[in-house]
């Protein structure tokens, strides 16, 4: 993005952020050109690693961290890179107003990316967002806000400045929206600007805001340099020296990572230097009366930001550090929840103050994982959605892997002649295709089932899934939506019509469950029973597009949990009753023109008792085709008739896995882990004769 055209730029600030011209610009800081041609033998690679191993064949050591642009682990930006650019910054600023400057060369790769406005904290020169400038820039355009440090402009000004910028670019895209990230007091900058613009289509992203301001440390801080002045060369490096976070805990992680023990405390090494150099000279940088003046407009930032909360309607993320040693976060972004209309929270137990310089966090996972990224005035989950990247995949499947590990699911197929195999060879790769199936007890094969299609084929499948999954009317008893962010970023999304339409337009994999919620929770004695519609709409929505159509069945849940208390006992109990009623209240309505047991979407949650865990199976069915057959299917009868093979399909899948599981020697866990004794952890345990 070009700097010219706009006078909010100021061009002192971009050789800071130079690189040469012969570099390509990734987002990296590299020290060494890649040659061009290198870097297009490169770009031909199926996957990272490939690009990795041409790269280092060519010699060209220094584009290592370069061609794992995909991955925010590797070739990660240091502390220490920050501390040195921030210090550059400060030492090099021309003083002056605030102004904005943008990071990168180069924009993002689609023209209607949404803005996104980085508002730092009062002591941040605006490099605050460094570590994830990258991957930020290939989804947003990118735009930060610096104030030199001797800068007095009163908060109310800021919050003047930053609602002319988003007004200027509202009006000249009034249909992208403009996402206002703030850290610390740049979150009360970003409450205050949303309050006055009620008219602009706003997403809030606000790390640990400084709204809490007054219950904090910093309060105390504020006012012993009041009465204390000699305070100030011993309280600020200790302040400022957060920012390190747990040395402990950095370690590990990068042992975690997979970096060796002497690169680990090299890194942590050169970071500790660049604190003591950055902190050397922050005395000078901030005399008593600059400190005191930047912790009066914290404390105006907080005041104004909390008296203008009620007016703020935009849709808003807030991101909790458990280990927040200048604010309580915990504590108030609960009250936030409780005064935004539009208000959801993440919370990162391990993390300190300074959120977005932590290894360990990548603010666009985050955002694609809370379902905050869209390029329009409402959210397309098609056109918006971004696929987990390897790393994110990778983090995803080993959160899942004790899941695995447990009930070892065994995964069959079907090919085109028929033939039954081993694995998951007989799942078209090229869609549109639709999976239909049996929903286990509260859909405990959903993520066994996804993730193993996308390991083994690289597919990626799109489930339709219930809305309460996506938003809640208010808040009560219903799960948090966090707990749904894995779902989410495997490409779930809000079952509906036209939802189920612009998948099977983009050629998408489609995961569909007829039975819904009420076959999930399902009551004693209906296990692997199908408790579906009387509509076959999904058989002629897969005719119009030609999609193939896969049965398959799952089994295992009598293996690993007995039903203990289904919803006719909860209902007996007047407790249980009420509780019931309220999250059914809760919840979003779907099947209200259903009859029968399938119109029953009451929420409740089971009593459940594990059993000593058996194992997963998985039969995928031969495949039908309806291409050709869309004129045939519009028919009812016609459609209703392959409808019910379909079903019955299904049936079938679910007594053949019922009957053959009955001969794996490899049903039960113990079994299993003997045989991973003597074989290995890593080896495939087999299981019944086909």
């Amino acid at each position: 993005m070009a700097a010219t055209g706009t006078s909010l730029f100021h061009s002192n600030l971009y050789p800071l952020f130079h690189r040469d011209s012969t570099s390509l610009s990734l987002g990296k800081f590299i020290s060494t050109p890649i040659s061009i041609s290198t870097w297009r033998l490169a770009e031909q690679a199926p996957n990272p690693a490939t690009k990795l191993r041409r790269l280092q064949k060519r010699g060209e050591v220094e584009a290592v961290a370069a061609a794992m642009y995909e991955d925010p682990v590797v070739g990660r930006k240091s502390l220490k890179e920050y501390l040195e650019r921030s210090k550059d910054l400060i030492i090099r600023s021309d003083g002056g107003p605030p102004r904005w400057f943008t990071p990168l060369e180069c924009g993002p790769s689609s023209i209607n990316s949404p803005l996104l406005l980085f508002l730092p904290g009062i002591i941040d020169s605006g490099l605050g967002l460094i570590k994830q400038h990258h991957r930020l820039g290939k989804i947003f355009e990118i735009w930060c806000l610096h104030t030199p440090v001797m800068d007095r402009t009163p908060f109310t000004e800021l919050v003047k400045l930053v609602e002319r910028t988003i007004r200027s670019q509202n009006h000249l895209s009034p249909n992208r929206p403009i996402y206002l990230v703030g850290e610390s007091c740049g979150g009360c900058l970003a409450l205050a600007v949303a309050a006055c613009s009620p008219d602009i289509d706003l997403v809030l992203i606000l790390a640990n805001p400084a709204t809490s301001f007054s219950h904090s440390q910093l309060q105390l801080f504020m006012t012993l340099l009041d009465i204390m002045p000699d305070l100030l060369p011993r309280g600020l490096p200790n302040m400022l020296r957060l920012m390190t976070g747990d040395p402990l805990r950095m370690m590990m992680d990068s042992l975690l990572e997979g970096l060796s023990l002497q690169q680990t405390v090299g890194e942590l090494s050169q970071d500790l230097l660049a604190i003591s150099s950055y902190l050397s000279i922050l005395p000078d940088v901030y005399p008593r009366e600059t400190l005191g003046w930047k912790l009066q407009m914290l404390k105006s930032a907080s005041s104004v930001s909390n008296s203008r909360l009620h007016a703020v309607k935009a849709q808003t993320l807030i991101l909790l550090s458990e280990r927040d040693q200048l604010l309580p976060s915990q504590d108030e972004g609960e009250k936030l929840r409780r005064a935004l209309p539009k208000c959801e929270i993440r919370k990162f137990n391990e993390s300190g103050h300074f959120l977005f310089l932590e290894d360990s966090i990548d603010l666009v996972t985050i955002i694609k994982g809370a379902g905050f990224y869209r390029c329009g005035k409402y959210k397309d989950y098609v056109s918006d959605y971004m696929p987990p990247t390897p790393t994110e995949f990778n983090k995803i499947y080993a959160e899942s892997r004790w899941i695995n590990a447990v009930i070892s699911p065994v995964m069959l197929s079907t090919l085109e002649d028929g033939k039954i195999v081993r694995g998951l060879a007989g799942i078209p790769s090229e869609g549109p295709v639709l999976l239909v199936g049996y929903h286990m007890l509260l859909g405990l094969e959903v993520v066994p089932l996804v993730t193993k299609i996308y390991l083994e084929r690289n597919i990626l499948v799109r489930g339709l899934a219930h809305p309460m999954m996506f938003i809640k009317h208010k808040q009560g008893r219903l799960p948090d939506l966090s707990q749904f962010d894995t779902l989410r970023m495997m490409g779930a999304v809000p079952v509906s019509g036209i939802n189920f339409y612009k998948l099977f337009s983009s050629k998408s994999h489609v995961l569909l469950y007829p039975g819904g919620m009420r076959e999930a929770l399902h009551r004693k004695g209906e296990e692997y029973k199908l408790i579906w519609p009387e509509q076959s709409e999904f058989v002629r929505m897969a005719a119009r597009f030609g999609a193939k159509i896969i049965p398959f069945g799952a089994v295992g849940e009598d293996d690993i949990s007995e039903l203990a208390f289904d919803y006719n006992d909860l209902m007996k109990i007047p407790y249980f009753k009420a509780e019931i009623r309220e999250l059914t209240n809760e919840a979003v309505k779907l099947r209200t023109n259903d009859y029968g047991e399938v119109a029953n979407q009451d929420v409740h949650f089971p009593g459940i008792l594990p059993k000593f865990p058996g194992r997963f199976y998985y039969y995928f069915g031969k495949p039908i085709k309806t291409e050709g057959r869309g004129q045939e299917l519009r028919d009812r009868d016609k459609s209703h008739e392959l409808y019910l093979q379909v079903k019955t399909e299904i049936q079938r899948c679910i007594g053949y896995l019922k009957e053959k599981r009955e001969n794996d020697p490899y049903r039960n866990l113990l079994s299993r882990l003997i045989y991973q004794t003597t074989h290995g952890f890593s080896a495939e345990v087999p299981a019944f004769e086909l």
